[in-house]
């Protein structure tokens, strides 16, 4: 059974979900996820998580994001991208430093007020889906981090560019896009998307169906799998001796005193086994002074 990380270059039109059912067709199983849900009309890195791997869909230590957004000025839609119906319009003009002077405003810890089109649920209901019947509620803003914002290219005759955002989890690119356009008293709409990165992947990490295809027509689906250890590579590693090793694997809590390269006030650790093999997560328990299971992953 494969074990890994898949990252698929996620084609337009196709939801998350709809990534992770067309793999299970490809790579006949069913134990799939994904980390990191992408709008339909996005493009790029979507990591999908293969057999015992989808345990740590839910523990990412590395949230980080980067994203290449196409924009345009004076337009605003009911989605916030180029998919919406048109709400208002503008010809006011807007320069390459009007656009430059107010991103520093969208950098950094900030609020922001989720998209109606979007999977956030206000009492228990998705929000596209309240959109969908015309209805739009109250939504609380929440705060968000945005590590940089770059403007790529701007044609002020056109209104038209792009820019470059790394950020963090839960942002909102074409949020940020539209309360550009707020700022600027033109309206802005998203026109296209591309996540270049995500928890650590790139582009030259991703495949496509196709290429995920002919890899398992030529039997060698896993030489795409890249190891779930990646995930956690920000964490100082334990090795434990073959005696060790059983115990653990048999749920035994370690004693932490006969564990090497503990390190003081670090709790969590990504661990191998004797033989070099990735196990999962330990959690150092001081107060106890035993080594215990954080996420077996093997």
């Amino acid at each position: 059974m494969m074990n890994g990380i898949l990252c698929v270059n996620k084609p337009q039109g196709f939801t998350s979900f709809d990534v992770v059912a067309k793999l299970r067709g490809i790579l006949g199983m069913k134990r799939l996820g994904h980390a990191g849900t992408l709008d339909p009309m996005a493009t790029g890195v979507l990591p999908v998580f293969v057999g015992n791997s989808t345990k740590a869909c839910d523990i990412m230590l590395d949230n980080s994001k980067s994203y290449r957004a196409g924009f345009r000025l004076g337009q605003v839609t009911d989605t916030q991208d180029i998919t919406g119906k048109i709400m208002t319009t503008s010809d006011k003009s807007v320069s390459y430093d009007d656009i430059c002077g107010v991103l520093s405003d969208f950098t950094g810890k900030i609020m922001q007020i989720p998209p109606m089109y979007s999977a956030v649920q206000v009492n228990g209901k998705r929000l596209y889906d309240l959109a969908r019947q015309g209805i739009e509620v109250e939504r609380e803003a929440r705060e968000i981090e945005v590590s940089s914002i770059k403007l790529v290219e701007y044609g002020e005759n056109t209104r038209e560019g792009t820019i470059e955002i790394d950020c963090g989890k839960g942002t909102y690119i074409r949020t940020i896009i539209n309360d550009i356009g707020e700022k600027l008293s033109s309206g802005g709409i998203m026109t296209s998307l591309v996540r270049t990165s995500a928890s650590g992947f790139t582009l030259d990490d991703c495949y496509t169906f196709e290429q995920i295809q002919q890899a398992r027509d030529e039997n060698r689906l896993e030489s795409l799998i890249l190891p779930v250890e990646r995930v956690f590579s920000s964490l100082p590693s334990l090795r434990l001796n073959e005696v060790q090793t059983r115990m653990y694997r048999n749920g035994v809590k370690l004693d932490l005193s006969r564990v090497h390269n503990i390190k003081e006030n670090c709790e969590l650790y990504r661990l191998y086994g004797f033989d070099n093999n990735f196990i999962g997560t330990a959690v150092a328990d001081f107060e106890n002074s035993v080594l215990r299971i954080g996420k077996n992953l093997a």
